[in-house]
C-alpha cells in the first residue's frame, strides 16, 4: 500500500484553488492603452480591485488544500 501526502480529497481542492486563480487572473486581462490613446478601462473596480481578491482567494484556498487532511477527521471519530 502506498502512502501519498495528499489524498483525492486534497486533488479536487487543489484543482478548485488554481480555477479560482486563473478566473482572477483573467478578470486582471483587457485592452492596455496605445500610444496616444488613453484607455480609462485599465482603472476599473474589477481590474484594480475584485482581480487581486479573487486571485488572494484563490491562493489561500490552495494554502488550505494542502494542508487539508482528510485522515483527520476519521481519527476524531474513532476516538
Amino acid at each position: 500500500m502506498s502512502n501519498f501526502a495528499f489524498k483525492k480529497t486534497n486533488y479536487v481542492l487543489l484543482a478548485i484553488g488554481m480555477a479560482i486563480i486563473i478566473w482572477g487572473f483573467i478578470l486582471m486581462s483587457g485592452s492596455g492603452t496605445e500610444e496616444g490613446f488613453f484607455n480609462p478601462e485599465i482603472f476599473s473596480a474589477r481590474r484594480i480591485r475584485v482581480a487581486p481578491l479573487v486571485s488572494l482567494a484563490g491562493f489561500i484556498f490552495v494554502m488550505y488544500a494542502i494542508m487539508y487532511n482528510p485522515n483527520k477527521k476519521k481519527q476524531d471519530e474513532q476516538e
